[in-house]
């Protein structure tokens, strides 16, 4: 059930439905309609996996108005097992009839055409900007998971997309959950306030011990299996920097106030070397410089058997901030503040509310932003040089395929021995 604050929402906006109507000024009185808390909000998810099942719970829970009418995914297996989850969790709001059920790598044009309000994309994140765009072009309101690109001409896609989804007054959220979540945002609101003085330094983490790892079958094309095991292959997932530690990046630069300027790192293959790791590496460190010359330090690894944390600090002149929801302040007691309710389902209550109340919602920018951090970070890593956000972004290396087909030939290809290539820093170049 949503919870009890969107319920009081709701009834005040019985009274003042026609509010909703500036929210999408460029779609038709119907569609603002939805927006107005008239009738049912209807859902598309587009990538059926572990994220997309939760991201389609969360949606429905966040507003009972809201129905899954359509699922798209590559395999069918995974559009089945996720319909089978949400519809369990949900069985009077998912309607999903095998019309409405599309299978492909073009399953996400057919859902995004479909009569739907709102999509939810979470398929892996080298095919965000093409269905962003395509989302935007159809003027649906949009949630993304992160990150929003693997490379810099994904992200120059994503900024113009993005600007048009403001003219048209869509509504976007990106899945950068730790903003949404109470303790993160008490201990950014101080830093922001000063309480820890002058930020000396930041630095984030992403140390964990990897993900899945799904086994080669003998009827597989390249193609397939590389999309089954989307996690070891830059052109899908961006490498672990980008897929994963992200959310750190975006942490510390949300404490910060801005972006990085600059980064140079190191990173490799230590542990992960096997074929069935494609060509990501296992573990980077990178040293980011903003704009005042204040440094901030990444370390992120997927390594077994290790220490873990995944998070972010600040470090000031009057005490340090555990962006996690800790204070330590010198001389004084360190101040915990609760997580509250999980991010994850926030950032859809905050959605959800957005388009109840009729009000302009666009996370996209420092979605855009933090993703851009990281690919800077991946650059610098693999090159070994030190990369300038600046140049940075006139980058024209676009890592994915010519096409996006089942018979088209993936941008990366293993050895006589099963190998794929990987970056080799002091060789690889950054751009």
């Amino acid at each position: 059930m949503p919870h009890q604050h969107q319920s009081h929402r709701r009834d005040f906006l019985k009274q003042t439905a026609s509010a909703g109507a500036t929210l999408a000024g460029g779609l038709s009185l119907a569609r603002a309609a939805h927006a107005a808390g008239s009738d049912t909000i209807r859902l598309a998810l587009i990538g059926c996996g572990g994220r997309g099942t939760g991201a389609a719970a969360q949606a429905l829970n966040a507003c009972d108005r809201a129905k899954l009418v359509v699922m798209a995914d590559a395999f069918e297996d995974r559009l089945t097992g996720s319909h089978q989850v949400v519809a369990k969790r949900h069985p009077d709001r998912v309607d999903v009839p095998p019309e409405r059920r599309f299978v492909g790598m073009d399953a996400y044009a057919k859902a995004i055409d479909a009569d739907v309000d709102l999509v939810l994309l979470c398929t892996p994140p080298g095919f965000r900007p093409v269905q962003y765009e395509a989302a935007v072009k159809a003027n649906k309101h949009v949630f993304m998971e992160k990150p929003v690109a693997v490379d810099v001409p994904g992200i120059r896609r994503m900024i113009a997309a993005n600007e048009e989804a403001k003219k048209k007054g869509l509504a976007v959220a990106v899945g950068l959950n730790m903003r949404h979540t109470n303790s993160y945002q008490e201990v950014v609101k101080r830093v922001h306030d000063g309480a820890i003085g002058k930020v000396n330094f930041l630095r984030a983490y992403g140390n964990t011990g990897g993900v899945w790892v799904r086994p080669r079958q003998p009827d597989q094309t390249e193609m397939q299996y590389q999309m089954r095991n989307w996690y070891y292959f830059n052109w899908l997932c961006g490498d672990l920097i980008v897929e994963q530690t992200v959310h750190a990046l975006d942490l510390v630069n949300w404490a910060k106030g801005e972006h990085p300027v600059e980064a140079q790192g190191m990173g490799g293959r230590q542990v992960r070397v096997g074929t069935e790791y494609g060509e990501s590496f296992d573990h980077f460190d990178v040293e980011y410089t903003y704009p005042d010359g204040t440094k901030m330090f990444l370390f992120c690894r997927h390594v077994r058997g290790c220490w873990n944390y995944f998070g972010g600090l600040a470090h000031g002149t009057k005490g340090d901030a555990d962006l996690s929801g800790e204070l330590r302040l010198h001389g004084q007691e360190p101040v915990r503040f609760e997580r509250g309710i999980d991010g994850h389902q926030v950032e859809h209550d905050d959605l959800f509310a957005a388009l109840e109340e009729g009000r302009p919602y666009n996370e996209g920018d420092y979605g855009i932003t933090s993703t851009m951090t990281a690919i800077l970070g991946r650059m610098a890593a693999h090159s070994g040089q030190v990369v300038k956000w600046d140049e940075a972004m006139k980058s024209e290396t676009d890592l994915g395929p010519e096409r996006y087909d089942w018979d088209a030939e993936p941008p990366l290809k293993p050895g006589l021995d099963g190998m794929y290539a990987c970056a080799m820093p002091g060789k690889s170049k950054p751009y």
